[in-house]
């Protein structure tokens, strides 16, 4: 049994290994090919490309490696129709996957999208190219297939891995430990995002929004976790240009988990971070800045009123959303300090959140599994 798979980023490669390990407890010998990442390759498969290849920060950047990524694809489209494959599956990446989908199903390979894209938020019309592409789509959250329903598109729920992957009840007292921070102080985690782009343009109202708290309480203290030298770096050009060296901030290499359950409350440009952040039951603020062109884009073809996923999967403003010009620390630090203020508003989000926590928990790879054998051993010969 031959499958082939295409996974970009640290969070495709991690979604499709559990998937490789789910699908081999029913075809143990199955051969997996494309391109993937370190978590993939750990699971036996045989990656062609690294993930990161099709790593892109918005519109701007995808612009500018067009023709690479065109290139490659390309490239691995040969490569694949050489393979004789059973099944072909994409994880996220739909600019790059839905294509190479529909090419591939066009010669009779079944095909399934791992993810869908944001036809809720944005770009409905694409709904339609998933229908060509697609034999299935495998959705991540409860609202999706209801959607894809519409379109005659075969659609399943799934669940998110990191309902699974997070605890019901995240211990507190350990994150605490784990980083140092005494039982008893007030604790702001701000994540700024994991790209250098994203960091750039969030760190200085980040930081301008510390200041501004900390003349309010100066009891209170700033954890930010950063996964590269170069975010930190950029993280620390702005607390330089702000002139705020004597803020109780602490830079972390990672532990963005650990930061935010030790948190009173959160700091979060607008991802995938946001989500687990209600996963962990915190209080947040949400605030996102893109590249000017590719947020006049995304604000023409945007459908809903929300950019944050707590507040997308609730139907509300569960949390305050700020974006573009209005990240400002003029904005974001009075929302935050009502969090700090209102205990009563924390606990009744924690349980809205748990709620949401339940309804996404549902063992994620096993049920894709599920729904993906019946495609296998059904290549026609277009």
């Amino acid at each position: 049994m031959r499958i082939a798979m295409v996974a970009g980023e640290a969070s495709g490669d991690l979604l499709a290994s559990h998937l490789i390990r789910a699908l081999k407890m029913h075809i143990p010998d199955a051969r997996f090919v494309g391109i993937g990442g370190p978590k993939m390759e750990a699971e036996g498969f045989e990656s062609w490309w690294p993930a990161e290849t099709l790593a892109v920060n918005g519109y701007v950047d995808a612009l500018k490696r067009y023709r690479e990524l065109s290139g490659i694809r390309k490239s691995l489209l040969k490569c694949l129709k050489s393979e004789q494959l059973d099944l072909f599956i994409g994880v996220d990446a739909p600019d790059f996957n839905l294509w190479l989908e529909e090419k591939l199903r066009n010669t009779g390979v079944p095909t399934v999208h791992y993810v869908s894209p944001s036809i809720w938020a944005w770009r409905g019309g694409r709904v339609l190219k998933v229908k060509r592409a697609a034999d299935c789509v495998l959705c991540l959250f409860p609202f999706e297939p209801a959607l894809y329903e519409k379109h005659g598109v075969t659609a399943h729920f799934v669940g998110h891995p990191l309902a699974d992957e997070f605890p019901l009840h995240a211990d507190r007292d350990a994150a605490r430990e784990l980083l140092n921070i005494a039982p008893g102080a007030k604790v702001v985690a701000m994540l700024p995002g994991s790209r250098n782009g994203e960091v750039a343009r969030m760190a200085d109202s980040f930081v301008g929004t510390a200041k501004r708290l900390h003349e309010t309480d100066s009891a209170l203290q700033f954890i930010v976790p950063l996964v590269t030298r170069e975010t930190r770096s950029l993280f620390e050009q702005a607390i330089y240009r702000a002139e705020a060296h004597e803020l109780p901030i602490r830079i972390l290499f990672g532990h963005s988990q650990q930061a935010m359950t030790a948190a009173d409350v959160v700091l979060v440009a607008s991802g995938t971070a946001t989500l687990e952040a209600a996963l962990l039951k915190r209080p947040m603020v949400i605030a996102y800045r893109l590249a000017d062109l590719s947020y006049r884009i995304m604000k023409r073809l945007a459908y809903l009123p929300y950019v944050g996923l707590p507040n997308i999967l609730a139907g509300e403003f569960l949390v305050p959303e700020f974006i573009q010009d209005a990240v400002t620390p003029e904005s974001l630090a009075p929302a935050l300090e009502k969090w700090l203020l209102d205990r009563d508003a924390c606990e009744q989000l924690a349980e809205r959140f748990n709620t949401l926590h339940l309804e996404l928990r549902q063992n994620h790879a096993a049920r894709a599994a599920q729904a993906i054998l019946p495609l296998l051993g059904r290549r026609s010969h277009a």
